[in-house]
């Protein structure tokens, strides 16, 4: 399991137009990696919103954001234009980024266990060193909270 001060694992993974995108692009800047479950979902809708309208602010502070689910890239496309998304979102079907940070995890739902991606958030500093693990977040105030956290 990762900690906060362990390198943040590297990943290339396709955004939603099927351009690579890498953790390694954004060195220099900090980067807020959310892992959520599953695009069009009621709480990952809300918390992609919820990103959406603080993004300015990130922007503003030079913090990128990057939203990983095991969905496709036409997924995330027609995600990020019915909400307008303005940051990053890479598609992971592989699981390659989803297991490396630990968040592909045994869930209960209904009394039914499966395997899925536990809500997970990552601040990832300017030298790709782990700052902060927010495991189990609220979709409607994981942004907010980051940016509390990090004023």
């Amino acid at each position: 399991m990762l900690k906060v001060a362990d390198a943040a694992p590297e990943f290339t993974l396709a955004d939603a137009n099927g351009k690579m995108v890498s953790l390694k692009d954004f060195r220099g800047k900090k980067v807020v990696l959310y892992f959520y479950p599953k695009d069009n979902t009621p709480g990952c809708t809300r918390q992609a919103c919820a990103f959406a309208e603080n993004y300015e602010e990130f922007k503003s502070r030079d913090i990128a954001v990057i939203g990983i689910s095991k969905d496709s890239t036409a997924s995330h496309r027609k995600f990020a234009e019915k909400y307008d998304l303005p940051f990053v979102l890479l598609s992971d079907p592989e699981l390659t980024a989803i297991k490396a940070y630990g968040v592909w995890q045994e869930k209960k739902l209904y009394g039914k266990v499966s395997m899925g991606v536990v809500r997970t958030t990552f601040i990832i500093d300017e030298n790709g060193m782990i700052s902060k693990i927010m495991p189990k977040v609220k979709p409607d105030t994981n942004a907010s909270e980051i940016l509390a956290e990090l004023r």
